[in-house]
């Protein structure tokens, strides 16, 4: 492997994709060296766009296509594990969108693999890697003991029209593993498992649509001495800040995904702001942490450790509500 570049191949031709290579292509380390997609034509147009030098069709000329070191997949959810397995079969080293697959049982399967095959494996939630995230784990102290962390990711999709309208996309199939909760739900439930763990119990209600697919969702977590609420939804909007309340004051997030303002307002009428950034994309972060560990210059165990945590607690969480996938088989 050229220690000045990692050589990545791209599943996936979508916004997020898009997003990931654009910020991809700043970082001095990373070099795209061929794409994936069903559709030849559009792996080829995709890979003459972003001057990658092959674009496949076929998984298995991408597994052994021996000009990459690593795979970013961005594919829809239900597809994560069986490209996954089959690219770390051949050595490759997986940067995995979330939801990381379908259900717990995969999640094991597939970290079990990355351990045999010597290789990195690990979901790209953006926000775990963020400045900003390490700002509200490092300051939960001055919140004295908490009692409350309410995280709230409210986001209409433009797709929900389609749907409206008698279109049914990827994001509202249960064949695809989507839904509320596995796109945009996970933003909460990622940040709760990584700062306090597991609770005892969840208690989950989700808005159901035509088709068993979950369009919102609202959970309270059973942490005994702390109550946890996830708030999350692709059919409304929401413009209320996430908090996290201590008995010495409350923290107030503006974006549990992208947290860009954090302040901390003190029972005593003090405020303290403890960030105030302008956006910028935090793709580039998880990006970083991945070509490190790649590099065998940190380890990514902690990232693993979250993902299984909460895939196991959205495992709850659709067994609650009834929310089924394919993927689940007869689980």
């Amino acid at each position: 492997m050229n220690q000045n570049k990692i050589r990545f191949a791209a599943i996936g031709t979508s916004k997020i994709t898009e997003k990931f290579l654009g910020e991809a292509a700043k970082n001095s380390s990373f070099q795209l060296t061929a794409v994936y997609s069903r559709s030849s034509k559009k792996a080829a147009e995709f890979a003459e766009k972003h001057h990658a030098d092959s674009g496949y069709d076929n998984l298995e000329a991408l597994a052994h296509d021996k000009a990459a070191d690593a795979v970013y997949i961005a594919s829809p959810n239900a597809v994560h594990y069986e490209q996954a397995v089959k690219l770390m079969e051949a050595g490759k080293h997986i940067l995995c969108e979330k939801p990381l697959c379908s259900n717990l049982r995969e999640a094991e399967q597939m970290f079990a693999l990355a351990e045999k095959n010597h290789v990195i494996l690990m979901e790209a939630v953006r926000s775990l890697h963020d400045p900003g995230f390490a700002v509200i784990k490092e300051n939960l102290g001055r919140l004295g003991k908490i009692r409350r962390a309410s995280f709230r990711y409210c986001q209409y999709s433009s797709r929900y029209d389609d749907f409206k309208a008698g279109i049914v996309q990827n994001i509202f199939r249960p064949e695809c593993s989507a839904g509320a909760l596995m796109d945009i739900g996970v933003y909460c439930v990622q940040p709760l498992a990584a700062l306090f763990g597991e609770p005892h119990s969840l208690h989950p209600v989700s808005v159901m649509l035509d088709g068993g697919i979950d369009g919102a969702g609202t959970v309270t977590a059973d942490y005994g001495d702390m109550i946890g609420e996830l708030v999350y939804s692709k059919i409304t909007e929401s413009h209320l800040a996430s908090e996290i309340q201590g008995e010495s004051g409350v923290m107030l997030i503006d974006s549990i995904a992208s947290p860009e303002k954090i302040e901390i307002r003190y029972y005593n009428g003090k405020t303290e702001t403890l960030r105030d950034e302008a956006y910028d994309s935090n793709l580039k972060y998880e990006l970083q942490t991945f070509i490190d560990a790649v590099r065998g210059q940190r380890s990514v165990e902690q990232y693993r450790n979250i993902s299984l945590q909460s895939m196991r607690m959205m495992d709850e969480i659709r067994n609650i509500c009834g929310i089924r996938f394919p993927a689940d088989g007869q689980e």
